[in-house]
């Protein structure tokens, strides 16, 4: 359902709250390799996290990234909707647009319904765990890794 971007950037942002508590600028090569991830790529996306004001971007040879908030008052809602949009949790699974725009004059598509609760606690979901539970949560387990 997320984009590759989005989980990116999710994995990003947990990993840059987990250092020195998010306060300590990290190189975006460092972050790529740490990660596993292409750097152009997972640039952009930090890049568009930065913008938002979700992370603090500093060019030059000492620059890199840091969280530019609390990550206790960063949601998940707040990253997904930054790199996927609004759509991702408004769109209907079967067309490129909600169902209500589609045709007007028609009934929902054949999943509308049950999509719809999904939707909703997905946005619950998303809305109510922070980067800090997911880091605290992190720090519980071997088995999770960002």
């Amino acid at each position: 359902m997320l984009s590759n971007s989005c989980r990116y950037g999710i994995r990003a942002v947990i990993y840059l709250a987990s250092l020195s508590r998010g306060k300590v600028k990290t190189g975006i090569k460092q972050i790529s390799k740490d990660l596993d991830l292409p750097s152009p790529f997972l640039a952009k996306i930090l890049q568009q996290l930065a913008k938002q004001k979700i992370l603090d971007s500093t060019k030059g040879p000492h620059g890199g990234f840091s969280l530019l908030k609390d990550p206790a008052k960063i949601s998940l809602l707040d990253i997904v909707r930054t790199i996927d949009g609004e759509e991702v949790l408004t769109n209907c699974i079967i067309h490129s647009e909600t169902c209500v725009c589609v045709d007007k004059n028609k009934k929902p598509c054949p999943v509308h319904s049950d999509f719809n609760e999904v939707r909703t606690e997905l946005i619950k979901l998303f809305r109510n765990k922070t980067i800090q539970d997911l880091v605290t949560e992190a720090g519980k387990s071997e088995k999770i890794v960002i």
